[in-house]
């Protein structure tokens, strides 16, 4: 479909339950808005392309035919692209945050529950759950900052990838809008205003495959007097391949109306996700090779999870005749409940290690930001301004013991009040027909208030951290450009740690975490589309981190721990080699380590536990042959050391996704996927670290443990347009 193309100058940025009966509330408030008419300021509606996109006054239109719009001149650098609906429509995902794969590099697993967010690696990062990757969904921060179960959680499970219009993602901290948890990389996901096909097109997808598997979609356009409505409805059940069946059931809902007039765009988006499960978390690799267990059972049985979430969230874009205006805001209401038991009986060797991680949050938020195009000394340049804010209050977030699936006593229970602002001022100048400079500044602020169950730890803090950023763009010559990217960023670490004194088992005297660890990174690349139909690009990065956040078994969440580098090289490729065959690949290469040896001892090593060295993606689309369209997908991503002196590695894993589809007519179709289509028995995710079984020494063996990949799974879908 049409997408609108930046200019020569500009690059394109695009942007990306609680109970039912409070999004009902929600959906009251948002109808009332539309009737009564949005700010003055924005009287021409419209809605908003993605979060952040550039926007001249005037712009062309072509046809994307390929899987990225990462040509010649739409980026400010190598690693920087947008992924199109081509693809996210093409391929298969077994989970909903999959649609991250899609950003060249970044791959995507879980060690646990279908509905608890996933594990995220890319540029050498075991990312947990989001820490240093940013992730926006229209606008709208996914990552949580101080949630009960790791720093910046970023859970996707709300998402319908159905509906994701696009893409737009960075790698590394060069751009003034881009703050917390982005040091990785940031994604920004844009969803789409209407289905193909008409002010009145709908679609009905159900898909069924093995082991319980059973989702139904039904989404529909629709017209009003004034704007455009969508709504879709998803829901789903899946057992898994897990002895301990997982019994995972979720509901989504969406319902977004969108305004376009003049020059100015707007759109209000409700959405509303409630999910419960029970878990087969990762199990020690001793109890597998003894014959204990098998590769998919369970240690403790009883761990499982609940968590809804709804938000509502507005965007507008105004275009003047020497700029535009760019608004959103939204608001968030969310709770998580997960028994997870990781080290099974070494802390408690009658009741067992089992504990709850809790919380209940909402999230008000929002920006505002200025650009102006014009020249300076007879040179082109842009100019932009904005404003961030966020305030996030949970009451509370805890940490408990359990047995049984059933919460016993409280470890630490904290009511947290974190604000956070940041400004930033960006200048983008055209020197030469061959050279522009991007020079960005950004200055970030939180505060935050604990008030925790253990009065110790309880206190305020606040800090602040300022980023400068620099890109200079050179060319194209012969189709080919060449970026230099610099810049210094920065991640929040949980509240609760920037006030603690004490430990809160042990009680023991502990330093408070710094509030805003400082990061710095630069790159060099190149992107050519000298052969035609293929866009190459190639960059080479580093980064170093103030402050690395690492897994720890025994207490079952991150930590914070020494200072560390990364470096690495990427190499991605995409070709449109024939109208109806796409062809994708992708390679990168890094290397983690601390700066110093970690660990009491001097020889404990520098090696990052988890970081990922090699990661390989190849894929084929056919778009239409026929009636026959289709997709095939091999991920690889390569062993890790599980601990600082690299003598335990985990092995690589390689799993291949396939999908073949026929069109019945012009609005019906059926496709089969196939995922883990060789069977491979891989691991989704391993660490090394200290549990004990029943009948094991006290002090507890260490081992790898390990979260298996599901095996080959069949999944049968029929999509039908109405």
């Amino acid at each position: 479909m049409p997408h609108r193309t930046p200019s020569r100058f500009s690059a394109p940025l695009l942007g990306a339950p609680h109970a039912i009966p409070l999004a009902a509330r929600l959906l009251t408030l948002m109808l009332a808005g539309a009737a009564l008419g949005l700010p003055a300021w924005a009287q021409s509606q419209a809605a908003p392309p993605a979060d952040n996109a550039a926007s001249a006054p005037a712009v062309s239109e072509i046809v994307v035919k390929g899987n990225y719009l990462n040509a010649v001149g739409s980026s400010n650098a190598a690693s920087e692209g947008t992924v199109t609906s081509r693809l996210i429509q093409s391929r298969p995902t077994l989970r909903p945050a999959e649609v991250l794969e899609f950003v060249p590099g970044v791959i995507v697993s879980q060690h646990s529950g279908d509905g608890k967010a996933n594990q995220y690696y890319l540029r050498g990062f075991n990312l947990d759950h989001g820490t240093d990757f940013a992730t926006f969904v229209d606008g709208m921060p996914v990552n949580m900052p101080t949630h009960a179960h790791g720093q910046g959680y970023s859970d996707l499970n709300f998402l319908i990838p159905e509906l994701v219009q696009a893409i737009h993602y960075r790698k590394g901290l060069y751009a003034a809008e881009d703050g917390d948890f982005s040091s990785a990389g940031t994604a920004r996901i844009q969803l789409a205003d209407q289905l193909p096909g008409g002010p009145q097109a709908g679609m009905g997808q159900l898909t069924v495959g093995e082991r319980g598997y059973v989702r139904a979609l039904v989404a529909r356009n629709a017209e009003l007097t004034t704007g455009k409505l969508l709504a879709a409805v998803e829901s789903g059940h899946n057992d898994g391949p897990w002895t301990n069946p997982e019994r995972f059931q979720r509901f989504n809902g969406l319902l977004r109306y969108s305004l376009a007039e003049g020059d100015t765009r707007q759109s209000l988006t409700l959405m509303a996700y409630t999910a419960k499960w029970d878990s087969t978390d990762q199990v020690p690799q001793r109890a597998v090779n003894s014959g204990q267990i098998g590769r998919f059972d369970a240690i403790d049985a009883t761990d499982h999870g609940q968590t809804r979430r709804a938000s509502l969230s507005w965007h507008a874009l105004k275009v003047v005749d020497d700029g535009e205006w760019r608004a959103n805001a939204y608001a968030i209401s969310s709770h998580l409940d997960l028994f997870s038991n990781f080290t099974y009986f070494l802390e408690n060797p009658v009741n067992g290690d089992q504990f709850q991680q809790a919380e209940n949050r909402r999230v008000f938020g929002g920006s505002l930001s200025r650009m102006w195009q014009g020249t300076l000394a007879g040179r082109e340049t842009r100019n932009t301004l904005g404003v961030q804010a966020r305030h996030d209050r949970l009451s509370p977030v805890g940490l408990y013991t359990a047995e049984g699936g059933v919460r016993t006593g409280t470890t630490q229970e904290s009511r947290v009040k974190e604000t956070s602002i940041g400004l930033f001022g960006e200048n983008e100048l055209r020197w030469t027909p061959w050279l522009r400079s991007i020079a960005g500044l950004r200055t970030d602020r939180v505060n935050v208030d604990v008030n925790s169950n253990i009065a110790a730890n309880s206190g305020q803090r606040s800090a602040w951290i300022s980023s400068p950023k620099l890109s200079l763009i050179f060319g194209p010559w012969s189709q080919t450009e060449f970026f230099a990217n610099t810049g210094w960023g920065f991640h929040s670490n949980d509240a609760r740690g920037m006030t603690a004194r004490i430990t809160a088992k042990g009680g023991d005297p502990i330093a408070s975490a710094v509030p805003l660890v400082r990061t710095k990174g630069s790159e060099v690349g190149l992107r050519t589309e000298l052969i035609p139909g293929l866009q190459s690009s190639v960059a080479l990065w580093q980064l170093r981190l103030n402050s690395e956040l690492v897994f720890v078994g025994d207490a079952g969440e991150t930590e914070a721990s020494g200072a560390s580098r990364r470096r690495g090289i990427e190499f991605n490729n995409h070709y449109l080699a024939t109208p109806w065959l796409l062809l994708d690949g992708d390679v990168a290469f890094s290397q983690a380590r601390f700066s110093t040896p970690q660990g009491e001892a001097p020889n404990m090593g520098t090696q990052v536990p988890g970081s990922v060295r090699t990661v390989v993606s190849l894929g084929a689309t056919v778009t239409e042959f026929g009636r026959w369209f289709g997709q095939a997908q091999l991920r690889y991503f390569g062993p890790r050391p599980l601990t600082e002196d690299n003598s335990v590695r985990s092995k690589g894993t390689t799993l291949a996704y396939a999908r073949l589809g026929y069109k019945l007519d012009a609005k019906t179709k059926v496709s089969l996927d196939v995922f883990n289509l060789f069977n491979r028995q891989a691991s989704d995710i391993d660490y090394f670290y200290t549990s004990r079984l029943r009948g094991e020494p006290l002090e507890g063996v260490a081992d790898v443990h390990s979260h298996p990949a599901e095996p080959r799974t069949v999944r049968l879908t029929l999509s039908m347009g109405f």
